[in-house]
């Protein structure tokens, strides 16, 4: 065979196809290579870096989450993290004690609130939707993060939502709030979610439903937050026994306890990192005041627990409570997704949501 013969053979389309596909996964496992290196780097920035606080905010921001609570131990020893953070973990416990007084159920309740009285220097909180019939949405904006505040004048719409049965497999909150006929609803208490892949089935704490407890029994404190049968709010840390004699109908577990009685917790018990929120409070006139934060987004990083009672405090919140975070983050309001959703794979299945009638 000549030289220009064996030059003009034509390879065969499944060696062309072969070698267009080893370049394409060279080429991305470059990229890819280049991406991982400059997130190391930007992690060791902020870990070995100058600032504490950054060090501190993205540590406690890690250890928040349940897929990503290894990050710091890369970079530092535990007694590093440790020394860093004060504690291994913050002792958030707010044991319960609530004055019922300081709050009033009227049959019609209808407050708006008064921007004037809003620091716009650090937010900037704009009504964007009134139906006319006790539910208010407001606009959410601050430092370095954006959301969502959900007014409900009449508590007594509030109610838990769960999913047929716990054990296996959780609801996303748009089917929740479609199975159930709510007209709005967030997620709620936390759940069982082993580096950050838990099917959402296994809620944590206690679950109570029509005033029985439908998941957790009495085998010590944990963090409760739930309405009684006149629609007060209760949080705090207490005995599920503690909860059921305080008449909680509809009642979850998470925490912590951001306002208590009108007053914040010492700063020291809100120590946080900065993570996508949902929280709810009660203002002095018995309105429920549901709150998510986005997070994880280039717009939108996050809130710190400080944050979250700046704004519980400016909407008037006498009781207040976070409740599970992060990726499960989510407000549904007539039907449709409010905020951005932190997670990649979309909306994840949860035990417990607080519904609106």
């Amino acid at each position: 065979m000549d030289k220009n013969a064996i030059m003009n053979r034509r390879e065969s389309p499944i060696k062309v196809i072969g070698k267009g596909l080893l370049k394409f996964f060279t080429l991305l496992l470059a990229i890819l290579f280049v991406i991982v290196a400059a997130l190391y780097a930007v992690m060791w920035v902020l870990i070995k870096g100058p600032s504490p606080t950054a060090q501190r905010l993205f540590i406690m921001s890690a250890r928040e989450t349940s897929a990503m609570k290894w990050l710091p131990n890369m970079y530092l020893s535990e007694p590093e993290i440790i020394s860093i953070i004060g504690v291994s973990e913050p002792d958030m416990e707010v044991m319960y004690e609530m004055d019922t007084s300081l709050i009033t159920l009227p049959p019609v309740r209808r407050v708006l609130l008064d921007n004037d009285d809003v620091d716009e220097a650090d937010q900037d909180i704009d009504e964007i939707f009134d139906d006319g019939d006790g539910l208010e949405l407001f606009d959410i904006v601050g430092s370095g993060y954006r959301g969502y505040m959900l007014v409900v004048d009449d508590p007594s719409r509030l109610f838990v939502g769960t999913p047929t049965h716990f054990g296996s497999v959780g609801v996303r909150l748009v089917d929740m709030v479609e199975r159930t006929g709510a007209v709005a609803g967030v997620n709620a208490g936390g759940f069982y979610d082993p580096d950050g892949v838990g099917m959402g089935g296994i809620p944590d704490g206690i679950v109570i439903c029509d005033g029985e407890i439908k998941w957790g029994a009495d085998n010590g404190y944990v963090n409760v937050i739930g309405f009684d049968a006149d629609g007060l709010l209760h949080v705090g840390y207490m005995t599920p026994n503690a909860a059921l004699n305080l008449g909680l109908q509809w009642a979850v577990s998470f925490g912590p306890t951001l306002i208590s009685n009108g007053v914040a917790p010492d700063r020291e018990l809100l120590r946080s990192g900065i993570n996508p929120r949902t929280a709810i409070g009660q203002r002095a006139d018995g309105a429920v005041l549901l709150l998510v934060i986005d997070g994880r987004q280039i717009d939108s990083l996050g809130a710190t627990f400080e944050d979250m009672v700046e704004i519980f405090l400016e909407f008037g919140a006498v009781n207040a409570a976070n409740l599970d975070g992060g990726s499960s983050t989510l407000m549904v309001f007539e039907g449709e997704l409010i905020n951005n959703c932190a997670s990649v794979a979309g909306p994840r299945p949860i035990p417990t949501a607080f519904l609106v009638r």
